[in-house]
């Protein structure tokens, strides 16, 4: 038996020599504690992507196993924070001394919060899927978190054609009297006849990515949750009763919004948070009356910043 097994990214060259920008493995499947500000620290099913430049151009390859085995290390005995996802990327780096100078990761998760019901009170689970990326370029540490949001949107323009429709079956059905008491209206309101007609809404994402600036030290998940929420006003809910229902019908009808509108009442919000260096928002609203869905996409603006 040999007495040693060959070290074939160690011991040989490349076939054709050349530098390369990213080297690694994606779709890492591992288990993580996340800790996140204001939020008790929980358990997740990950899917991470690991890589670090290959700035020798002679060398075979990396060394995959040191990544894996730093990630291991940290799903094992480490929490995720910010600080622990700093020291993770310098690890990269570190187990690479002479191959790189680059690390970049993403960890891709389903986050769970509880949501409080809008007038019962109950509470429910509802999951976000969040993306936090990490790259570290020669000393120089860039965070990044990204997550979707779902809501509700109702179409201002079918909104006002409901209106017209109601207000004509009005007119047809009273029509002919000279008065009309309070109470035979109020009745009449209350059948579908009165309302004959209801705009159409769609589920809808908010797609979020900011850029987290040097003042931050923990990540702001739940802040950036309830950022979008609070703004979009329909976030789509969890425990429901029929107060809540009802609460949540008089929302939409209160908060009729475009995907126009929606991108920019969240550009108004994110203009607004010191903690973020740059922003990218994504608005989808998956249309019921198309097939198609509309689209509407925005960024803070900044300098070599992100790109619509």
């Amino acid at each position: 038996m040999p007495t040693s097994m060959p070290d074939i990214a160690n011991h040989t060259t490349a076939q054709t020599e050349g530098t390369l920008d990213w080297v690694g493995m994606s779709n890492i499947e591992m288990p993580l504690m996340v800790a996140s500000k204001d939020q008790p620290e929980r358990m997740v099913s990950a899917h991470i992507d690991a890589f670090v430049n290959l700035k020798e151009a002679q060398a075979k390859g990396i060394h995959m196993s040191r990544l894996y085995l730093l990630l291991d290390e940290l799903s094992n005995n480490n929490t995720l924070n910010y600080q622990s996802f700093a020291a993770l990327l310098d690890g990269f780096i570190s187990s690479h001394q002479e191959l790189s100078d680059q690390a970049k990761v993403a960890i891709h998760f389903d986050y769970h919060m509880r949501r409080k019901s809008l007038i019962s009170g109950k509470q429910g689970w509802k999951a976000y899927p969040v993306v936090l990326t990490g790259q570290l370029n020669k000393g120089q540490l860039s965070v990044e978190l990204a997550i979707d949001v779902r809501y509700s949107s109702t179409c201002p323009c079918s909104a006002a054609l409901a209106r017209q429709l109601i207000q004509q079956a009005f007119l047809n059905k009273f029509d002919e009297q000279d008065s009309i008491d309070k109470q035979t209206i109020h009745e009449w309101l209350g059948t579908t006849e009165g309302v004959v007609a209801t705009p159409h809404s769609q589920r809808s994402i908010a797609k979020v990515k900011v850029k987290l600036n040097s003042s931050v030290t923990e990540f702001p998940i739940s802040d950036l949750v309830d950022a979008i929420e609070d703004t979009l006003q329909t976030p789509v809910q969890a425990a429901v009763k029929r107060e809540d229902e009802q609460e949540f019908a008089r929302l939409n009808g209160q908060n009729l919004m475009f995907c126009e509108d929606a991108a920019r009442k969240l550009q108004h919000t994110m203009n607004q948070a010191t903690q973020y260096d740059d922003f990218w928002v994504k608005v989808n609203h998956l249309e019921s009356l198309h097939a198609h869905n509309a689209v509407s996409i925005t960024t803070k603006g900044v300098e070599d910043g992100y790109q619509a």
